[in-house]
């Protein structure tokens, strides 16, 4: 299976980042293990998948690096902002959901070699 996959970091954590809007990828526990395996894989801390919304600009799915699928990172948060930038995707504001709901980020600056400085206002944990 080929896949077009592009990677991104964040203060230290990294990851494996997929435009999921077309809905072809369908991410099994292994296959992500296997992305983010840094022996034999791509190697990353975590799978996010950018996709459509209708209630919002995009959502993103992560995954952390044991496959399964959990609500929110905030570098993560951040890289998909940056990600969502360079696919065309809204203005310097973005509006996405996760799974634990909706968050803001903003693109501050751009940097062609140092990829761009992104806020991230999250939702408050109860």
């Amino acid at each position: 299976m080929a896949l077009s996959f592009w990677k991104y970091e964040g203060a230290g954590n990294d990851f494996v980042v997929l435009d999921g809007r077309s809905g072809s990828f369908d991410p099994q526990r292994e296959t992500v293990r296997a992305l983010c395996d840094r022996h034999f894989g791509v190697g990353a801390d975590g799978l996010m998948i950018l996709e459509n919304d209708p209630q919002a600009q995009f959502s993103m799915r992560y995954f952390n690096a044991d496959g399964g699928e959990s609500t929110m990172c905030g570098n993560g948060g951040r890289c998909i902002a940056l990600f969502a930038e360079h696919l065309g995707i809204g203005g310097s504001t973005k509006h996405f959901n996760g799974a634990d709901g909706p968050h803001t980020a903003e693109i501050v600056s751009l940097d062609e070699r140092e990829g761009g400085t992104v806020t991230l206002h999250m939702a408050n944990v109860e």
